[in-house]
Protein backbone atom coordinates (compact mmCIF):
# COMPACT_ATOMS: atom_id res chain seq x y z
CA UNK A 1 0.00 0.00 0.00
CA UNK A 2 1.17 3.85 -1.07
CA UNK A 3 0.64 6.79 0.83
CA UNK A 4 1.71 10.39 -0.15
CA UNK A 5 3.97 11.97 1.84
CA UNK A 6 3.67 15.73 2.23
CA UNK A 7 5.99 16.03 -0.18
CA UNK A 8 3.59 14.92 -2.84
CA UNK A 9 5.64 11.85 -3.45
CA UNK A 10 4.09 8.54 -2.98
CA UNK A 11 5.98 6.03 -0.38
CA UNK A 12 5.25 2.78 0.87
CA UNK A 13 3.16 2.63 4.09
CA UNK A 14 5.59 0.87 7.14
CA UNK A 15 4.23 -2.36 8.76
CA UNK A 16 3.42 -0.11 11.83
CA UNK A 17 1.09 2.05 9.58
CA UNK A 18 -0.35 -1.01 7.82
CA UNK A 19 -0.95 -2.84 10.83
CA UNK A 20 -2.81 0.47 12.36
CA UNK A 21 -4.67 0.48 9.34
CA UNK A 22 -6.20 -2.41 9.48
CA UNK A 23 -7.29 -2.51 13.06
CA UNK A 24 -9.08 0.89 12.15
CA UNK A 25 -10.62 -1.19 9.25
CA UNK A 26 -11.65 -4.42 11.66
CA UNK A 27 -13.30 -2.20 14.47
CA UNK A 28 -15.00 -0.05 12.12
CA UNK A 29 -16.56 -3.39 11.04
CA UNK A 30 -17.25 -4.94 14.27
CA UNK A 31 -18.83 -1.97 15.11
CA UNK A 32 -20.89 -2.18 11.81
CA UNK A 33 -21.83 -5.77 12.73
CA UNK A 34 -22.91 -5.01 16.11
CA UNK A 35 -19.84 -5.14 18.42
CA UNK A 36 -18.94 -2.59 20.93
CA UNK A 37 -15.12 -1.91 21.26
CA UNK A 38 -14.18 -1.66 24.41
CA UNK A 39 -10.59 -1.44 24.02
CA UNK A 40 -7.73 -1.08 21.50
CA UNK A 41 -3.98 -2.50 21.74
CA UNK A 42 -4.70 -4.07 25.40
CA UNK A 43 -0.99 -4.69 26.36
CA UNK A 44 -0.50 -6.89 29.83
CA UNK A 45 2.07 -6.65 31.72
CA UNK A 46 3.62 -10.19 31.55
CA UNK A 47 3.25 -9.70 27.85
CA UNK A 48 0.21 -10.67 26.38
CA UNK A 49 -1.28 -8.65 24.14
CA UNK A 50 -4.90 -8.18 22.03
CA UNK A 51 -5.64 -5.74 19.12
CA UNK A 52 -9.04 -5.32 19.68
CA UNK A 53 -11.24 -6.06 23.04
CA UNK A 54 -15.22 -5.98 21.94
CA UNK A 55 -18.17 -7.12 23.66
CA UNK A 56 -21.04 -9.04 21.20
CA UNK A 57 -24.29 -9.06 23.29
CA UNK A 58 -23.06 -10.85 26.16
CA UNK A 59 -19.99 -12.44 24.87
CA UNK A 60 -16.37 -10.83 25.43
CA UNK A 61 -14.64 -11.31 21.73
CA UNK A 62 -10.97 -10.39 22.00
CA UNK A 63 -9.88 -10.08 18.04
CA UNK A 64 -6.43 -10.42 16.71
CA UNK A 65 -5.86 -8.64 13.32
CA UNK A 66 -4.12 -9.48 10.66
CA UNK A 67 -3.75 -7.51 7.95
CA UNK A 68 -1.82 -8.42 4.27
CA UNK A 69 -1.28 -6.52 1.03
CA UNK A 70 -1.24 -10.02 -0.95
CA UNK A 71 -2.49 -13.61 -0.54
CA UNK A 72 0.00 -14.84 -1.95
CA UNK A 73 1.82 -16.38 0.85
CA UNK A 74 -1.64 -17.52 2.70
CA UNK A 75 -4.50 -16.01 4.24
CA UNK A 76 -3.69 -13.34 6.95
CA UNK A 77 -4.93 -15.40 9.93
CA UNK A 78 -2.07 -18.56 8.57
CA UNK A 79 0.39 -15.66 10.26
CA UNK A 80 -1.79 -16.67 13.67
CA UNK A 81 0.07 -19.18 14.75
CA UNK A 82 0.75 -20.87 18.15
CA UNK A 83 3.23 -18.52 20.00
CA UNK A 84 0.71 -16.07 19.05
CA UNK A 85 -2.26 -17.12 20.09
CA UNK A 86 -0.67 -17.67 23.50
CA UNK A 87 0.37 -14.24 23.61
CA UNK A 88 -3.39 -13.13 22.78
CA UNK A 89 -5.00 -15.74 25.36
CA UNK A 90 -2.57 -14.04 27.98
CA UNK A 91 -3.74 -10.80 27.03
CA UNK A 92 -7.01 -11.97 27.79
CA UNK A 93 -6.98 -13.60 30.78
CA UNK A 94 -5.07 -10.81 32.47
CA UNK A 95 -8.20 -8.36 31.14
CA UNK A 96 -10.10 -10.64 32.62
CA UNK A 97 -8.43 -11.12 36.22
CA UNK A 98 -8.42 -7.17 36.27
CA UNK A 99 -12.52 -7.89 35.63
CA UNK A 100 -12.16 -10.21 38.67
CA UNK A 101 -12.82 -13.37 36.85
CA UNK A 102 -16.01 -12.91 35.75
CA UNK A 103 -18.76 -15.18 34.91
CA UNK A 104 -18.93 -14.26 31.34
CA UNK A 105 -18.76 -15.94 28.14
CA UNK A 106 -15.73 -15.41 26.01
CA UNK A 107 -14.04 -16.00 22.51
CA UNK A 108 -11.12 -15.23 20.40
CA UNK A 109 -11.62 -14.21 17.29
CA UNK A 110 -9.46 -13.37 13.87
CA UNK A 111 -10.05 -10.48 11.39
CA UNK A 112 -8.15 -10.50 8.53
CA UNK A 113 -7.88 -7.59 6.43
CA UNK A 114 -6.48 -8.12 2.91
CA UNK A 115 -5.67 -4.39 1.61
CA UNK A 116 -5.07 -4.35 -2.33
CA UNK A 117 -3.52 -1.65 -4.08
CA UNK A 118 -6.67 0.50 -6.01
CA UNK A 119 -9.01 -1.35 -4.13
CA UNK A 120 -11.08 -0.97 -0.90
CA UNK A 121 -10.41 -3.88 1.74
CA UNK A 122 -11.70 -7.08 1.98
CA UNK A 123 -12.28 -7.91 5.70
CA UNK A 124 -12.67 -11.72 6.43
CA UNK A 125 -14.45 -12.75 10.43
CA UNK A 126 -13.40 -15.13 11.95
CA UNK A 127 -15.51 -15.92 15.49
CA UNK A 128 -14.35 -18.97 17.39
CA UNK A 129 -10.79 -18.77 15.47
CA UNK A 130 -8.68 -20.62 18.59
CA UNK A 131 -9.13 -21.41 22.57
CA UNK A 132 -7.72 -21.73 25.36
CA UNK A 133 -8.42 -25.52 25.79
CA UNK A 134 -4.71 -26.48 24.21
CA UNK A 135 -2.73 -24.42 26.55
CA UNK A 136 -1.85 -24.56 30.15
CA UNK A 137 -2.42 -21.36 32.00
CA UNK A 138 -1.44 -20.95 35.65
Amino acid sequence: MWRTAPNGERVRISPIELGQFGEDIAAAWLRKAGCKVLHRNYRAKRGGEVDIVARERAALVFVEVKTRTSVAFGNPADAVDEEKQKLVIRGALDWLRKLGHPDILYRFDIVEVVALDGQPPAVNHIPNAFTTADYYYY
